[in-house]
């Protein structure tokens, strides 16, 4: 079903964290998040780029992703209508900026859904309607401030802990989670690429943990050196910068690089691609999860749509709302007994709060198709 856009809003809000929150490539205290708004003659559909203030975590920030959108991705649209199908097809000639992608293809794809009457789940292929629920835990001052963290997400039922490692904070706070809450905990690290292969004895004492993952411990291009890492390790290899698309994911299992996979939407492109990477990963037997990325409400519903396909068998980062923000800028999703609801209504099933959303609006910018 094709859409006739008439204009998009690109939308700059400000959310503050609840708490700062520490990778191996920086602190984080506050999103500076872009909305996408695609409005047509029929309604509106919503979405959110995942790139963050600075490129850090991959080449992507906000304020690259609102100029290619401006200057290029927005304006190759074609004016006589458009489905998400086509949006994808359309931007290919343009290299990389798949989060700016991924967020004008979902907003494309919400406004065609919300016109059809059907959610995300259900044109996804979700085969439930609640999906059980991680939590990733950043790196902290101390062991001690660590373990009363992981105390507190416990306490809330989320049923899996994926803790923030690099050089230096590795084995001993594993390890004390471990001690602290026993092997019954489901329990992973991301090390967000911060090893080389040099590393590989000091990641192997990780195996004594009987960890379900370590995700993406060596650099995003290292394939190969994931492949040889693997084999050092009894750990299972999970891959998440590395995977940019489903040729990505199949080069990776092709080498051997990994028995895991990441899905992050807005890393690979969309959420076409996330469930072509599933579709694939699934015919090889290689358990994926949807990773996050610090998102509001918006970007939240969709990969909760998403983790409910069949082949995502382990636990995602798709945490309740009050793990990072006070106030949402949609109504909050709340974890029920580790568990969230896989919204059913057109479209995403959410939108934006006005009055929430008007309060933290820091800038505004309409392109006229």
């Amino acid at each position: 079903m094709k859409t006739k856009i008439s204009g998009i809003e690109l939308r700059r809000i400000a959310m503050p964290l609840v708490a700062p929150f520490r990778t191996s490539f920086g602190v984080e205290t506050r999103r500076d998040v872009l909305l996408v708004r695609v409005v047509t003659s029929d309604g509106e559909g919503w979405a959110e780029c995942a790139a963050m203030s600075e490129p850090r975590y991959c080449s992507e920030y906000v304020d690259g992703a609102q100029d290619v959108l401006r200057k290029f991705l927005i304006p190759a649209l074609p004016k006589d209508g458009v489905d998400a199908a086509a949006v994808g097809r359309t931007l290919e000639p343009f290299t990389g900026h798949h989060m700016a992608k991924s967020a004008l293809e979902t907003a494309v794809l919400d406004a065609q859904l919300r016109l059809a009457g059907e959610s995300f789940g259900s044109y996804l292929g979700a085969a439930r309607d609640r999906v059980p629920c991680g939590v990733s835990v950043g790196i902290m001052n101390s062991v001690p401030e660590l373990l009363d963290a992981v105390d507190r997400y416990v306490a809330e039922g989320y049923v899996r802990i994926k803790l923030k490692i690099e050089p230096g904070w590795d084995v001993e706070p594993v390890r004390a989670v471990r001690e602290r809450f026993g092997d019954d905990l489901l329990l992973q690290v991301d090390a967000n690429a911060a090893y080389t292969l040099v590393d590989a004895q000091q990641l192997a004492k990780l195996d004594a943990f009987d960890l379900l993952l370590i995700e993406q411990p060596l650099a995003n291009n290292d394939m190969v050196q994931h492949a040889q890492l693997a084999k050092i390790l009894r750990t299972p290899i999970c891959l998440d910068e590395s995977i940019e698309s489903a040729a990505d994911a199949a080069a990776a299992i092709s080498l051997g690089a990994c028995s895991v996979i990441n899905i992050k939407p807005a890393r690979v492109g969309g959420y076409l691609e996330a469930r072509r990477i599933h579709d694939l990963a699934r015919a090889h037997g290689i358990p994926v999860w949807c990773g996050g990325m610090l998102e509001t409400g918006i970007g939240r519903a969709a990969n909760i749509a998403l983790a409910a396909l069949p082949g995502f068998t382990l636990p995602g980062d798709t945490s309740g709302s009050h793990r990072y923000f006070a106030t949402d800028i949609t109504p909050p999703f709340v974890l029920t007994d580790g568990h969230l609801d896989v919204p059913t209504g057109p479209g995403l099933g959410t939108e934006p709060l006005p009055e929430i959303l008007d309060e933290v609006t820091t800038a505004k910018e309409w392109i006229a198709l």
